[in-house]
């Protein structure tokens, strides 16, 4: 029997991802999305680095929330970057095949499925414009949700616009560039352009809680009215 929580279930990749303290400060906007909902909703993050459409699938990870989700869930679906993979997808065809099985699994159980596009990796041109690195694959996605009628928050278009706003030095403080020294996990620092730091994972956040907010919804009752800031 289902209880009163209602689980929202992430399938993803690492800018997902729930990652290990000895990875700290890097962080995955599933890992921060808890903080953003009211007791009744349950986040289960089940992202995991490395994953594709296809190998998520593969490795048994797509059966192991068929058999938690429940009537009434959520299940959100963001795929793209391993995809790109040699192991990955093709973005029309299997790509949009694999999507759909997410899809239909959810629906299977009464449960309601929601697309995300793909974050977008922090590449500057000369000009301040962010580049884009993903391809066919969030396009892909936006054909697929329209023919299946499945919600789908752009969170490709909103990241371009978050990152280009901050322009290309001030973005950096969303991902993990760490100087020599500043945190005993990376010693000799790191320069990281996919990867969120905690605060910037955060941010990414409040992009998600806005998409949902302009989808027809039910889980956008369960929202906390609540600001959450997170320092560096």
């Amino acid at each position: 029997m289902k209880d009163k929580s209602i689980r929202l279930f992430i399938a993803g990749d690492s800018t997902a991802a729930t990652c290990p303290a000895f990875e700290a400060p890097m962080a995955g906007w599933g890992q921060m999305l808890q903080d953003f909902f009211t007791e009744e909703i349950e986040v289960c993050n089940e992202a995991m680095g490395g994953r594709s459409s296809n190998s998520f699938i593969e490795e048994g990870r797509l059966l192991s929330i068929q058999d938690r989700i429940q009537p009434g869930d959520y299940l959100f679906i963001q795929f793209g970057h391993n995809d790109q993979k040699s192991y990955g997808t093709e973005p029309y065809t299997s790509y949009q095949a694999c999507l759909a099985e997410y899809a239909a699994l959810a629906h299977t159980k009464n449960a309601f499925p929601v697309f995300l596009t793909s974050v977008n990796r922090r590449k500057f041109s000369e000009d301040g414009t962010l580049l884009d690195t993903l391809g066919d694959y969030p396009d892909a996605m936006r054909h697929l949700a329209k023919r299946l009628a499945v919600p789908l928050i752009d969170m490709h278009v909103k990241t371009k616009g978050l990152y280009e706003s901050l322009g290309p030095e001030a973005s950096k403080e969303l991902f993990v560039w760490l100087t020599a020294g500043e945190h005993p996990n990376y010693p000799s620092g790191l320069q990281d352009d996919t990867h969120f730091h905690s605060s910037g994972a955060v941010e990414i956040c409040r992009l998600l809680i806005e998409g949902i907010m302009e989808l027809p919804l039910e889980l956008k009752n369960f929202i906390k009215k609540t600001e959450i800031r997170l320092e560096r």
